[in-house]
């Protein structure tokens, strides 16, 4: 897929003022500083599309980017150990879980993982709540610019088999890197499939 416009839709916090629901999206969401905006702004070719910064948990509410008029790539907050009150937490928490269970259009769930850690609580526990809720997802491992490939390989593996020890089957996963553009046409290219799908049922 070659993407030829990404532009920004809305911010919001309210599920009944989120776009209509009328095309195939995708949602991207990670613990907090793990490279989330940096590689939404090298898939879709755009420096500052999604604003990145030095301080974690700065995406405190649901962005939606239109990309090419065809789809929308959706940009939740992060989890993790983002600076803020329980309180705000617990209110991003509920916004998350209620837009994922219930966003009628939502093709797939890119969930991203640091590659330098080994297997993380949270991360694990995000995954699995998604199986328990029957929501598509995505594994995509990002900054593996930042060590060796076979160190990314072995924290890779590490995970993937962490994961075996309750799932049968794995899902699909990547490797990214937003420096280097690693991952990139591998990723589209996954959505530009499913996308193909949607339009396929929606005939």
């Amino acid at each position: 897929m070659n993407i030829r416009t990404a532009e920004f839709v809305i911010s919001n916090t309210k599920q009944d003022r989120l776009p209509a629901a009328n095309m195939p999206e995708y949602a991207f969401i990670g613990r907090s500083n793990v490279g989330k905006s940096s590689l939404i702004n090298m898939l879709c070719n755009k420096k500052g599309l999604a604003k990145t910064s030095q301080n974690p948990g700065k995406t405190q509410v649901i962005n939606h980017f239109i990309i090419n008029e065809k789809w929308y790539l959706v940009d939740l907050p992060g989890y993790g150990f983002a600076k803020t009150a329980r309180t705000n937490r617990a209110a991003w928490e509920k916004m998350i879980k209620t837009y994922l269970e219930s966003r009628e259009n939502l093709q797939c769930v890119m969930a991203l993982i640091d590659s330098r850690l080994s297997p993380q609580k949270n991360d694990i526990e995000f995954i699995n709540w998604l199986g328990s809720k029957g929501i598509p997802f995505s594994i995509v491992f990002t900054k593996a610019d930042k060590q060796s490939k076979l160190k990314t390989q072995a924290n890779v593996e590490l995970f993937t088999n962490h994961l075996l020890q309750n799932w049968e089957e794995l899902p699909p996963y990547f490797i990214t890197s937003a420096e280097e553009q690693t991952g990139k046409d591998d990723l589209l290219n996954y959505i530009d499939s499913i996308n193909s799908q949607y339009v396929a049922q929606s005939i």
